[in-house]
């Protein structure tokens, strides 16, 4: 959540970052009054509490009808002390709901508007030109069946729709991904983990994602559990309710997880293929740093990005993301997307998010540093998700057999393989 005394001190600055997401303030002028009304029913329930107080020394020291009225007068503020701290809780529970419901304030230089309004920061690697090579490039759904790679016809028997089997040389691929993601990470100094896809609520709460992405989630009905789109979720987690040494400070995480995701909102669109599915494995990072530094350390996870889709000898541009489609935590989020040949266009292959404070106040994350505790920041980036990562290398990378040139990082990953090599029609 954002730090409340930004609300309190300056509301037109939150009403105005409000404006730049596309919401309402509406929000705002209720949580400024769910405030005044904690602050009010905080100051009603202290000022009896002293009352009762005071009465109880009176009472030890009177005697006959004083003592009878005293007690009297006792029992009745017993009873508008309860309502008072009953009052007090309502208040406070409304305030916090309030101050849940505002997302972290957009940074300044991130672009105005929606999905549509991003900038384009630069684009790498130039979109191979099939026409000049002589043949029309085939999807990777095809590519996929002709290199015994991707099942979708079992995957939507087993599990339903926008559900695959990775076989073959599709499963070494995901292998090869991973360890080459978790190589590159580890030699930057991230420690690697293997983290949950289930969590309690208050790891799917305090990251934002039962804010405005919560109709995306799966919930396990019957249990307490939540199922993870991304492994920022128990990343983020991991160091709840500690207070972290400022000296240890960027802690990096590089983490493994299944993720899943209802992509509700999505029918429609990328029906057929692996590019848009309900679950997929993905290698995220994730950051502990402080506030200072958050800015610096957004453009190294940038930066490791791009180097790992270097690594994949891919075209790709970056986007600084539009405030309309920033997720409820972060202030700023940069996108890699990649060229897709059958598309004729760039879709998303990872992303990196700085959210500040936001997810560290819900989570009660805090660094001592200087003699001071305040609250850590946290941020995430996509090394690779699986998927749509296979999508393009088999799409780019593909030859006018149907057979696909294994990117040079990935070969000692492959058992030394150059090329995949079709093995149906």
């Amino acid at each position: 959540m954002i730090d409340p005394r930004i609300l309190r001190d300056d509301p037109d600055r939150v009403r105005a970052a409000q404006a730049k997401r596309g919401l309402s303030d509406e929000v705002v002028d209720r949580a400024l009054s769910a405030d005044a009304a904690r602050r009010a029913a905080i100051g009603t329930f202290e000022s009896r509490r002293a009352e009762q107080k005071q009465l109880g020394k009176q009472v030890a020291k009177a005697q006959g009808e004083e003592k009878a009225d005293l007690l009297a007068r006792t029992k009745a503020l017993a009873a508008e002390v309860k309502q008072a701290e009953a009052a007090q809780a309502a208040a406070e529970e409304e305030w916090q709901a309030a101050l849940m419901s505002l997302p972290n304030l957009a940074a300044p230089e991130a672009p105005e508007g929606g999905e549509d309004d991003f900038v384009v920061l630069e684009e790498i690697g130039t979109p191979r030109d099939f026409v000049a090579e002589g043949f029309e490039p085939r999807d990777h759904i095809e590519l996929g069946r002709m290199l015994g790679a991707i099942d979708l016809e079992r995957g939507a028997k087993v599990s339903g729709s926008r559900f695959y089997f990775l076989t073959g040389v599709g499963a070494q691929l995901e292998l090869a991904l991973v360890n080459l993601a978790m190589e590159q990470a580890r030699e930057a100094g991230f420690t690697q983990v293997v983290a949950p896809s289930l969590v309690r609520p208050r790891a799917m709460e305090g990251t934002g994602f039962l804010g405005q992405a919560a109709d995306d989630v799966y919930r396990i009905e019957g249990e307490d559990l939540y199922l993870v789109g991304t492994s920022e979720v128990p990343m983020a987690a991991y160091h709840s309710d500690e207070i972290l040494d400022g000296a240890s400070l960027p802690l990096r995480y590089a983490a493994f997880s299944p993720c899943f995701r209802k992509e509700a909102g999505s029918h429609g669109k990328d029906t057929k293929g692996i590019i848009r599915v309900h679950w997929f494995d993905k290698v995220e990072m994730f950051v502990y740093s402080t506030l200072e530094e958050s800015y610096a350390e957004h453009q190294r996870l940038l930066g490791w990005e791009k180097e790992f889709l270097d690594k994949l000898e891919l075209a790709y541009r970056v986007i600084d993301v539009a405030t309309g489609d920033l997720g409820l935590s972060a202030i700023r989020k940069f996108d890699c997307e990649a060229w897709i040949p059958t598309q004729g266009r760039y879709r998303e292959l990872t992303s990196t998010s700085n959210c500040t404070e936001f997810q560290s106040r819900r989570l009660d994350i805090r660094v001592r540093q200087d003699g001071e505790v305040k609250p850590a920041a946290t941020l995430n980036g996509t090394l690779t998700a699986i998927p749509r990562t296979i999508v393009a290398i088999l799409e780019t990378h593909q030859q006018a057999d149907g057979s696909v040139r294994v990117p040079k990082a990935l070969q000692p990953y492959m058992g030394g393989r150059e090329v995949l090599e079709p093995v149906a029609p």
